[in-house]
């Protein structure tokens, strides 16, 4: 890079290359996450593997559990081994399961591959949110982590064409072998590009090398976060979240990011199949999807930008409540362009609610324990995603397609109670909005 650039712009220049690179492997975590929802009805209407409702809900619950364990592990390990390399990991490893399920045999097999891939894109998102909240401009954090999330719904709105253009003539088993993509192009660019964490080599006492990456770029080194933990406490930044009175404040983030994942992956593996319960076309069905997704890709960017100006747990808590609204009208058959318009405020909302808890215990957290506790919020919450699944299933299978709506319903409003109660905390303690402390360009 040349020596020319001024600071900032050399500064600015480093945040876009973490974000973006980010933004790549996040758009993959997305496909593969929406790829099971959006060929389920062909799986369906096959009996691929024997596949039925039931047994197809316990599939998506598989995934969610392996996601599970990897957003619980993944914070206390990044905050241990490093952003990048838990990066590439978590790539390669929802890549090389996704071949598996492609090459499944038998149900068993197929739900041992979702189950590896959750693995990886449980412990992915987190670190890729760590990681952008590490780098984002000053006063932009929730702005920069609505953006880094619209790559989510890119996936899935990719997921709905791969099945769209390639299930019909290749079969199910193709859309698969599609997400083992990012193998071989992803993990290489974050290998060769990315830059590890300031914050991280800070912590870690890697002094040296945080000066030298920090001199190259142009960048301010992050400030030691005060009360480090010693070498050897793994645990400490876990532990963090309980102590004094900070454990009510933490079972107030995972009962809302339980209820919020809830939602959002009940959702997302039993919109197409729901909505033609609903009777509509399998068509329509896939292309609410898009609409869904698309929805959810303004929704990052509007609700960063509200969130940057009022605060993260505010913009939670009105989205989750219109989206439990938007939910609950779906159960309602309505004109097609009318269902359209739901289906697009629906994902608008829906999305971005989720991600702003995230936001918001980005930045009530300190750059010591953020992963760790941006992780563990996820991973808490993770319960609900495989709750979410099972329940769809089982509500499918005993024919109550319309209950599945509202109960979804009622867990947006589960989220609304507890992110509002959080934010009422938070505001006793802290005055002002909850925004992600970014690190900062020299200028």
């Amino acid at each position: 890079m040349s020596s020319s650039l001024a600071p900032a712009a050399r500064g600015s220049r480093m945040a876009m290359l973490v974000i973006a690179l980010c933004w790549l492997v996040v758009l993959f975590d997305g496909l593969d996450m929406f790829i099971y929802g959006s060929v389920l009805p062909h799986m369906l209407e096959e009996h691929a593997l024997g596949l039925e409702p039931g047994t197809a809900g316990d599939l998506g619950s598989y995934a969610t559990f392996g996601m599970l364990i990897g957003a619980l592990s993944s914070g206390t390990l990044t905050d241990l081994i490093g952003r990048k390399k838990m990066i590439m990991a978590c790539t390669a490893l929802f890549s090389l399961a996704s071949a598996l399920c492609a090459a499944a045999p038998t149900v068993a097999v197929f739900g041992l591959g979702r189950t590896l891939a959750g693995l990886g894109l449980g412990g992915l998102l987190p670190t890729a949110i760590t990681m952008v909240s590490d780098y984002a401009p000053r006063g932009r954090g929730a702005f920069v982590i609505g953006a880094l999330m619209t790559a989510h719904h890119a996936g899935g709105i990719l997921s709905a064409y791969v099945a769209l253009w390639i299930v019909e003539p290749l079969g199910w088993r193709a859309a698969f072998w599609v997400c083992v993509i990012p193998l071989v192009i992803a993990v290489p660019l974050v290998a060769r590009l990315m830059p590890e964490s300031l914050s991280f080599l800070i912590a870690k006492g890697r002094t040296a090398e945080a000066r030298e990456l920090a001199d190259r770029y142009a960048v301010e080194l992050p400030a030691p976060a005060k009360n480090r933990p010693a070498a050897g406490e793994r645990w400490s930044a876990l532990a963090q979240l309980f102590r004094g009175g900070e454990w009510i404040q933490t079972a107030m983030f995972w009962l809302a990011s339980f209820g919020g994942l809830l939602l959002v992956y009940g959702v997302a593996t039993w919109l197409p199949t729901m909505m033609r319960g609903q009777g509509y076309e399998l068509g329509s069905s896939l292309h609410f999807v898009v609409v869904f997704n698309l929805g959810g890709i303004v929704g990052m960017l509007v609700a960063g930008r509200c969130a940057d100006r009022f605060g993260a747990p505010r913009i939670s808590a009105i989205w989750f409540l219109l989206t439990a609204v938007g939910v609950y009208l779906l159960s309602v058959h309505m004109p097609l362009a009318l269902t359209f318009t739901v289906i697009f405020f629906t994902g608008l909302f829906l999305n971005s609610a989720q991600t702003m808890i995230y936001a918001t215990v980005a930045g009530y957290s300190t750059s010591g324990n953020r992963a760790t506790a941006v992780g563990w919020t996820s991973g808490m919450g993770r319960f609900g995603a495989v709750f979410g699944p099972w329940l769809g299933g089982q509500l499918l299978a005993g024919g109550a397609a319309d209950w599945g709506f509202t109960a979804f319903a009622l867990s947006a409003l589960f989220s609304t109670v507890f992110i509002t109660l959080a934010g009422l905390r938070m505001s006793r303690r802290t005055p002002g909005p909850a925004t992600v402390p970014p690190l900062t360009a020299t200028g």
